[in-house]
């Protein structure tokens, strides 16, 4: 290597010490090679095929025929990219019909999608709250909030998870100091796979006159009916900033916030991640176009991921899960690894999270079930984990 290009010795010594820390913690991550095709089945650097059940995927359209095919003839229509950001030339007309059918089947005036949902919760919050402003958040809500939530430089007290009453305690210990607040939820929590109180906490925003944003990222095509946590919980209404993600129910890839007009002409004109990032490819326009047509008009479609994920969680005595994911706490990071090379030594690709992902002790393997899961994948997973000790 030139020594021209060669890292300075304290740069790599700096980078060296952080991962030997982390290593010792069992918590350094690394990359793997996934090919993934229809049916969850993937195989990982080339090795044997594996069922997964740890991905996003939810209802299989990220393979989907119909999905991919949209993909493609978007991508011979308008090309691989879109040139420039959005304000620029990179507004593909495909924007305008994705755009107009996330606000239909979150029941909202319009729609702004981003670059991605981190992009969109770095760009929302900021743009709506200030320095002189309050965030309310639940204490597991996505990382990606968090960082909305430092760069808008405002107050911000976290409540016990899904706790309604520390809400209420802090609107009444802190409302009026502020000239604006912001609740702000995951629908579904990725982790632990709950549903936040939506109903509850949009009547308390309306009293206290808050505004309250979910982040609907695992939320989009596999509750309500498919439209989401505030649609499953009667909370249609009640829940003015309805952010999301394209990526995960969609199969495609984009985040996106349902508002008002208002507040969606406000995203397009002020947050940074809208306004300083290249348009989506084409492609994933088209597939999420598709993807959402699906998810409207099929309801075995977004059916199934939940009752698979009841029948897996009652096979092993776990809680009724609320959404499609189930997670199984084993405690110790060396232990939830330990489990998840077990099973994928019988064919099954689940993953295990660890700190800081999760809280210090929670580790855990975490289950998703998708759409596109056989039946006989779902029962050889239930054998699977019985056989290594796990469930009832």
């Amino acid at each position: 290597m030139s020594t021209e290009n060669k890292a300075p010795a304290s740069l790599n010594d700096f980078a060296s010490g952080k991962l030997q820390a982390l290593e010792a913690k069992n918590q350094r991550r690394t990359l793997v090679n996934t090919s993934r095709t229809q049916d969850m089945a993937l195989s990982v650097n080339g090795g044997p095929r594996l069922i997964s059940f740890t991905d996003n995927d939810y209802l299989g359209l990220s393979t989907h025929p119909d999905v991919v095919a949209a993909a493609q003839e978007a991508s011979a229509r308008y090309g691989a990219g879109t040139g420039a950001s959005r304000l620029v030339t990179g507004n593909c007309p495909l924007y305008a019909e994705l755009e107009a059918t996330i606000a239909r089947i979150k029941g909202t005036e319009d729609a702004a999608v981003f670059g991605s949902g981190y992009m969109a919760n770095v760009g929302i919050i900021p743009t709506l709250i200030g320095p002189k402003d309050l965030i309310i958040a639940d204490e597991l809500v996505h990382t990606c909030i968090h960082a909305g939530i430092t760069l808008s430089r405002a107050t911000c007290h976290f409540f016990r998870h899904n706790d309604v009453d520390h809400v209420k305690e802090l609107l009444r210990g802190h409302r009026h100091d502020y000239e604006r607040v912001l609740i702000v939820v995951d629908g579904i929590y990725s982790m632990d796979g709950d549903l936040a109180p939506l109903l509850e906490l949009g009547r308390l925003a309306k009293v206290f006159d808050a505004w309250l944003m979910n982040d609907d990222a695992h939320a989009l095509g596999t509750v309500g009916g498919g439209r989401g946590s505030a649609h499953a919980l009667g909370a249609e209404g009640y829940v003015p900033l309805q952010m999301g993600t394209l990526s995960k129910g969609a199969g495609s890839y984009g985040g996106y916030l349902a508002a008002s007009k208002p507040v969606i002409d406000l995203m397009k004109t002020r947050a940074r991640p809208f306004i300083y990032t290249t348009g989506l490819p084409p492609a994933a326009l088209g597939a999420s176009i598709k993807a959402l047509d699906l998810i409207e008009n099929d309801k075995a479609l977004t059916e199934r991921p939940l009752k698979l994920a009841k029948q897996f969680a009652a096979a092993l005595g776990l809680p009724e899960p609320q959404s499609p994911i189930v997670p199984l706490v084993i405690g110790a990071e060396t232990a939830a690894l330990d489990a998840s090379t077990e099973l994928a030594e019988k064919g099954y690709k689940v993953i295990a999270f660890r700190p800081p992902t999760i809280p210090e002790g929670t580790s855990r393997l975490r289950f998703s079930f998708s759409a596109s899961h056989n039946d006989e994948d779902v029962e050889g997973l239930i054998m699977a984990c019985k056989a290594l000790g796990y469930g009832a």
